[in-house]
């Protein structure tokens, strides 16, 4: 494991191969090891793969800001770029939290990544707009909301991280993510960590710091869409996102963008069907 220090955060990172830079970026509650099946994959077709412990996540360290906002999230991805000398042939990779990050850093550099992967979490406005039109995906993502009272901080740490232990199951029901929780919970065992975890939704959704100078870049990101090629990939069994928003994601999309859905998989669909999920983006940064 390396580190690198960029946009005011010290970021730990798993690394593999060497070429052309191929950043992932990872969710909640996840780490950077959630790409261990794609890594090599991508490094055997010419990239060099870097996937970062994002900001707050334990290697990682807790930046002095406190600023957990997707404009920032995306600014980080941009800053690692410019560390790991990336360049116009760099691709950019995220599922959950990491996904809207991907999509924010592709629209404010667009120079810097000529391919876009979002896996979980949809491009364009639709998980907003599911949010008041979709009661269904509003029961789906009562987390999101509980996530904005300060007891969170104290339940979700609480019995070695069940509440983790919970999502994992509601969300992908038929995997078996042993070795993935262990890494979660020793990421997230310092509740500095998990604080910052779960400023990421506060950010969002509630009253957490954001920085007035990330405004028109987060306004942005709202409605607005790569203009690179972009594929997203969604897991048919998903518990946390219905595939239903998914097609009201595709719906409003450009035509750059290309929709598919991973048969057999939940949220985590990169682990509970890699090679499936390898294959559509190994075939897609190639083409």
């Amino acid at each position: 494991m390396d580190c690198v220090a960029a946009n005011g955060t010290e970021f730990s990172f798993l690394e593999c191969g060497s070429g052309k830079l191929a950043l992932l970026l990872h969710g909640f509650p996840d780490t950077a090891h959630t790409w261990r099946h794609l890594m090599p994959q991508l490094a055997s077709v010419g990239y060099r793969v870097v996937a970062p412990f994002m900001r707050g996540y334990a290697p990682s360290s807790v930046p002095a800001d406190g600023c957990y906002q997707t404009a920032m999230l995306a600014r980080d991805a941009n800053a690692l770029h410019e560390k790991l000398g990336g360049d116009s042939d760099a691709v950019i990779i995220g599922h959950d939290w990491g996904a809207p990050s991907v999509y924010g850093a592709a629209i404010d550099a667009p120079a810097r990544w000529r391919k876009v992967v979002g896996m979980a979490v949809p491009p364009t406005a639709a998980l907003g707009l599911a949010f008041v039109q979709n009661l269904a995906q509003v029961k789906s993502s009562w987390y999101m909301f509980f996530f904005q009272h300060g007891l969170a901080d104290l339940v979700v740490g609480a019995n070695k991280h069940a509440f983790i232990d919970m999502l994992w199951r509601d969300w992908s029901p038929s995997y078996d993510a042993t070795v993935d929780l262990e890494h979660v919970k020793k990421s997230l065992t310092d509740p500095k960590n998990l604080q910052a975890a779960l400023g990421y939704y506060r950010a969002a959704l509630g009253d957490g710091y954001k920085d007035p100078a990330l405004k028109d870049l987060q306004t942005q990101m709202g409605s607005a869409v790569p203009s690179q090629p972009l594929l997203y990939l969604h897991g048919a069994n998903d518990g946390c996102i219905g595939v239903d928003v998914v097609q009201s994601a595709k719906s409003m999309a450009p035509a750059n963008v290309n929709f598919a859905i991973v048969e057999g998989a939940g949220h985590f669909l990169q682990l509970e069907q890699p090679e499936k999920v390898n294959k559509l983006i190994c075939d897609f940064v190639a083409s």
